[in-house]
């Protein structure tokens, strides 16, 4: 885990070490499963950088893009090391406290890019394994799909928070996003922030933190 260490100053502006304190920090490894620059699912994701940049402290999401990895094939793994592409995400992913998945659903499940990222990082050694998680969509039928990432995340040892969930039916008015897929709504952005401080606090306890 990353820890960012704060000092305070002691009254005659010297630092004392006895009013030293460590701020638990944690990094977000975010993964959109749309591949559509304007996908709503992924300006979900930017708002969720932003709300952590300038409203939440001790929080880091960094976004991880998917599109890049080749289809799951065993036959892509060489002596024990993956695709550089591949070596890359599941460095960033094992790098992360935590994940945040935004997904759409596609058939009642999750797209196809998303499954094929949760694949490889589930290669040995399985990087999800231990990290928390939590899920977000841009539209109503977002709930099959994260029914279904839950039920892949048992498997993976990945551990997702219960309550707040979060699901958006981004089509109906008043519109939430601008035309380049931002979020724009604020109420929209309260309820993330309030996922993302669950995820937090979520964290921080799985980790003997909180």
């Amino acid at each position: 885990m990353f820890v960012l260490t704060r000092n305070k100053r002691s009254r005659d502006g010297d630092s004392g070490d006895e009013e030293d304190e460590e701020k638990p920090f944690i990094k977000v490894a975010a993964i959109c499963g749309s591949l559509r620059k304007a996908s709503y699912n992924r300006g979900l994701i930017r708002a969720a950088m932003e709300l952590a940049k300038e409203q939440i402290e001790g929080v880091h999401v960094e976004y991880i893009e998917i599109s890049a990895l080749p289809m799951m094939n065993t036959d892509l793994e060489v002596g024990g090391t993956y695709p550089a592409e591949v070596e890359a995400f599941r460095q960033k992913v094992l790098e992360a406290d935590s994940c945040l998945f935004a997904s759409p659903d596609y058939n009642y499940s999750i797209t196809p890019p998303l499954k094929n990222a949760l694949d490889w990082g589930s290669r040995p050694p399985n990087v999800w394994a231990g990290k928390t998680a939590a899920a977000v969509s841009a539209v109503g039928g977002g709930r099959r799909a994260q029914l279904h990432l839950r039920q892949i995340g048992v498997f993976l040892d990945l551990h997702f928070i219960n309550k707040p969930e979060f699901y958006l039916n981004a089509h109906r008015p008043p519109g939430k996003f601008n035309s380049n897929g931002d979020l724009v709504d604020s109420e929209t952005k309260e309820k993330l922030k309030e996922m993302i401080l669950s995820l937090q606090v979520f964290t921080l306890r799985l980790q003997g933190k909180c």
